[in-house]
């Protein structure tokens, strides 16, 4: 044990007292005072969020007050512009806000993540909750509390077995091309609501053609109103840094609607919000419209989690902690289950709220409960106000919030770095606006299966030599000066051998043993990278070493010796059928072929 735990262990000792003895004290009062807490170790692995705040420092209570009011300062106009966005109730995203934000403070392990409506889970939610209602409006809440539901319940689902790493499976290409995907969507969606018209298609390309049929339509006060809410945002992310330029923009927007009667001059607003907290009820699943709603909250529970993966993880990254991937599912399948009890949509990881809890200092989680306790202090005495607030305004600020979405740098960055990832990227994207967000995302999880794939059942096969000056074997093709031995081939595999890539390993190492010729001694196999070899790819290895066999020449194992030995046990097979020689090393394998006795056929080695 080590005694810089106890920092009292670390006082001098007074005069005339042995420093052993009152180490040994303090400790001893140290560990009493240990074993006195709750037992944090256990209900982390249940609630870690929850243990964390039993563990608080009250040091911290300043920094996170203050960053959980400039979290819900942006939380309040962003919840409800996104309302808007998933075809709610500007309240609805305030509830989205409250309970959900308590779930993840409890259940969650990142300091800083604040969860609440995100622009690309809203984009979604209504994307699959439209069809699914028919054109009956009062079909549209219920469906989509119980998507939420759902969703809820398949990420805790994944987190029983374990399936956190499902985070990692959409590469950063394909989601990147998929979030592009959604800010196009969410932008050209609103374009109806700036210029003051209706929009009904559903799809990118439709809208598009549909605006550009119906320009001549325009509300020219509305439209007004969307672009003073541009400028505004602009002037307040230049001039009022410190303030949430959403929030500015909408309660300008907010005064001059109250102020000039807008309303009565046909600028669409908000309208009446009810006040007071929501009523919370179980979701009721409609048994006719199962089938459809599993997919589509599968859907929404893997963009919206692989997506706050990757605010958390880059957070967490900044703070220098690590997070637990299992129980973040877990803990957005407790928020979106309470989103569902609240009565309203999805949430996910919002990056911008926990920019905001970062910038001003949040330490814990106790900003979000900060932050959830302001929404809901507004919601019982502040609503009044947000009645006078333009659609307009609305849309702006969405429109703000898609751009933000689009990652073009990252584009530069593919085409730089990897045509292929680049033509993912840009599949992507097409796949959201050609197909729709909801089956965008089998076109995105088709991409990850390919690219899956094509990294993994035809990886890297190389033929090795020794190079002057490197220590090591390396790849005759990097290398054409790179020295052989004639009747030696050393071959590299460069991936587990299972079943979907042996046929590929087959067929290389064949075109190797005929390359080599009758002249051909041994076929050293490095196993270094074969991390994992199944029963079909052991069956093959079976098979080149009985070709090897009757061609005279033998087959050889370098590396893994005692991982070898102990996989052949364990199976109960004889590795001897396989390799009747196993080297350490390369360099080991190599040795003791240059001390073979020579044959007629032999020739020195070529340089």
């Amino acid at each position: 044990m080590k005694l810089a735990a106890f920092p009292q262990a670390r006082q001098e000792a007074p005069p005339g007292y042995p420093g052993w003895r009152n180490v040994r004290v303090e400790s001893i009062h140290a560990l009493m005072n240990a074993a006195s807490r709750p037992p944090a170790p256990r209900l982390a692995q249940f609630a870690p969020g929850l243990a964390a705040l039993l563990r608080y420092r009250v040091s911290d209570l300043p920094h996170d007050i203050t960053a959980g009011l400039s979290v819900a300062a942006v939380a309040l106009p962003v919840g409800v512009a996104y309302a808007q966005l998933a075809g709610f109730e500007p309240v609805f995203g305030l509830y989205a806000s409250i309970l959900p934000l308590v779930a993840y403070a409890l259940f969650g392990t990142s300091r800083q993540l604040i969860v609440g409506p995100d622009a690309a889970t809203c984009a979604l939610v209504a994307a699959a909750v439209t069809p699914l209602t028919g054109g009956d409006p009062a079909l549209h809440l219920p469906i989509a509390v119980a998507l939420t539901g759902m969703a809820g319940l398949i990420c805790i689902g994944a987190s029983f077995l374990r399936l956190g790493a499902i985070a990692d499976f959409l590469s950063k290409p394909i989601l990147v091309g998929f979030l592009n995907g959604i800010s196009l969507h969410i932008l050209f969606g609103q374009l109806g609501k700036l210029f003051g018209f209706p929009v009904e298609s559903t799809l990118i390309v439709q809208k598009l053609l549909e605006v550009a049929g119906t320009l001549d339509q325009t509300h020219w006060p509305t439209l007004a109103v969307g672009l003073g809410t541009f400028a505004l945002l602009a002037a307040s992310a230049r001039f009022l840094p410190r303030l949430p330029a959403a929030l500015v923009a909408l309660v300008v927007a907010g005064a001059v609607s109250a102020a000039l009667g807008l309303e009565a001059r046909g600028v669409a607003v908000v309208g009446a919000v009810p006040s007071g907290l929501p009523a919370l009820a179980l979701p009721i699943v409609p048994l006719d419209r199962l089938s459809d709603l599993i997919g589509a909250s599968a859907g929404v529970a893997l963009v919206s989690f692989t997506s706050m993966m990757l605010t958390a993880r880059s957070f967490a990254a900044r703070n220098r902690y690590e997070i637990d991937v299992d129980r973040e599912v877990a803990a957005l399948g407790a928020a979106n289950l309470a989103a569902a009890l609240a009565q309203t949509f999805a949430v996910s990881g919002a990056d911008s709220r926990t920019a905001v809890a970062d910038a001003a200092g949040g330490r814990t989680q106790l900003t979000g409960l900060v932050a959830a306790a302001t929404i809901a202090a507004v919601l019982l005495f502040l609503t009044g106000p947000l009645r006078y607030v333009p659609v307009a305004a609305l849309a702006a600020v969405l429109v703000r919030a898609s751009l933000s979405l689009l990652d073009v740098e990252t584009l530069r960055r593919l085409w730089r770095f990897s045509g292929f990832d680049f033509t993912l990227c840009l599949i992507a994207t097409l796949g959201v606006i050609w197909v729709g967000a909801i089956h965008a995302i089998v076109v995105a999880v088709v991409l990850a299966l390919l690219k899956f794939v094509r990294t993994t059942a035809r990886p890297r096969v190389e033929l090795l030599g020794e190079v002057d000056g490197l220590p090591g074997f390396h790849a005759l093709e990097r290398h054409p000066g790179a020295r052989t031995e004639r009747g030696l081939v050393i071959f590299r595999f460069n991936a587990p051998l299972v079943f979907f890539n042996a046929p590929f390993f087959k067929q290389r190492a064949l075109a190797a043993i005929q390359e080599a010729g009758p002249a051909l001694r041994w076929f050293v196999l490095d196993v270094l990278p074969l991390t994992e070899c199944d029963v079909t790819g052991y069956d093959t290895l079976e098979e080149i070493a009985y070709l090897l066999r009757e061609r005279g020449a033998a087959f050889v194992v370098a590396g893994r010796m005692t991982e070898v030995r102990l996989w052949a046990e364990a199976k109960g097979l004889d590795t001897g059928v396989v390799a009747a020689q196993h080297f350490p090393t390369l360099r080991k394998a190599v040795r003791a072929y240059r001390a073979l006795p020579a044959t007629e056929d032999s020739l020195p080695r070529r340089g």
